[in-house]
Order: C-alpha cells, then structure tokens, then sequence
C-alpha cells in the first residue's frame, strides 16, 4: 500500500515538472521570436515626400513649357 502511495505521489510530482517546464518552454518560445523580430517591425510607414517632390518638380518643369 505504501509503495502505492509513493508511487502515485512520484506520477503527480513529475505530472507537475512537466506543466512547468512546458510552459517555462512556451515563455522562452514566445521571448525568443520577439527579440529575433526585425527592427522595422515598428518602424511607422514611409512618407511621401518623394511623391510630392516629384509633382512639385514636374509641375515647374510643364510651366516653362
């Protein structure tokens, strides 16, 4: 009964270890993907300045024409 006891005591202790490093995994997963994200993943869109520009210069350029 006792050697029962202990080893129902050992299943749910190592049942235990388990979840724990299961989700100690997950966590350093989940760490591990957002240190490796790319530095312009929260760079903010690009203006458009060159576009503007670009208008500006080809509506000087039409004028003399």
């Amino acid at each position: 009964m006792i050697a029962m006891m202990h080893f129902a005591t050992l299943l749910i202790a190592t049942m235990f270890a388990i979840a724990a490093a299961v989700a100690f995994d997950w966590m350093l997963l989940r760490a591990t993907f957002h240190l490796m994200r790319p530095a312009t993943a929260r760079r903010p869109a690009p203006t458009n300045e060159l576009v503007h520009g670009t208008r500006e210069l080809a509506r000087a350029f039409a004028a003399h024409r």
